[in-house]
């Protein structure tokens, strides 16, 4: 498939939609929509045999959803270009949203989000010898709470549906990799 051409159907100052004209392979045309946004981390804050999870209010799903610490740079550093690196974004969400800081992150993985949809990807982080501090959450997060599970209670929440989270729960599957927990 190759794309013939492109045109900006919205924009804000965290999301674009583009519609794209391409020809296929066998020489139909179609169109293609694809939504632009920027790439976030995640982070796994483990300690205790446990995990830090946060909640909050997603709109579009219309209910709270408990998921691992994860956000982009706010529209206003995108903007003037003055985020950091991945890492750096890692440890920025996760004392933003917990409070926590971390003394070590490993990265664990680089995912695509919805690659049919989106050219949106994250980086997944695991974050280990934690020490609590403020949260400074933005605006949209006043409603986030932050609990500590453990990793019993983890599973038992995705075998019973509160945790649903893609991203979440392909980033436990990467922490379950990276410890031989999923190996034949």
């Amino acid at each position: 498939m190759r794309t013939t051409g492109s045109r900006e159907v919205y924009r804000n100052p965290w999301i674009r939609l583009r519609e794209d004209t391409v020809e296929r392979a066998d020489g139909s045309t179609g169109v293609y929509s694809v939504v632009e946004k920027p790439d976030f981390a995640l982070v796994i804050a483990a300690e205790r045999d446990g995990f830090w999870l946060v909640e909050q209010f997603r709109h579009p799903v219309a209910r709270r959803a408990w998921e691992f610490p994860q956000g982009t740079w706010s529209a206003e550093v995108l903007t003037a270009g003055s985020g950091g690196t991945p890492e750096d974004l890692a440890r920025a969400e996760l004392a933003e949203e917990t409070g926590l800081r971390a003394a070590r992150v490993e990265h664990l993985g680089h995912l695509d989000l919805a690659p049919g949809l989106s050219t949106q990807e994250f980086d997944v982080w695991l974050a280990t010898d934690l020490t609590p501090g403020p949260t400074a959450r933005e605006a949209t997060e006043a409603d986030m709470v932050a609990a500590f599970v453990t990793e019993a209670e983890l599973r038992a929440m995705v075998r019973d549906g509160r945790l649903t989270d893609g991203p979440s729960l392909a980033a436990y599957a990467l922490l379950l990799l990276s410890r031989g927990s999923l190996q034949r």
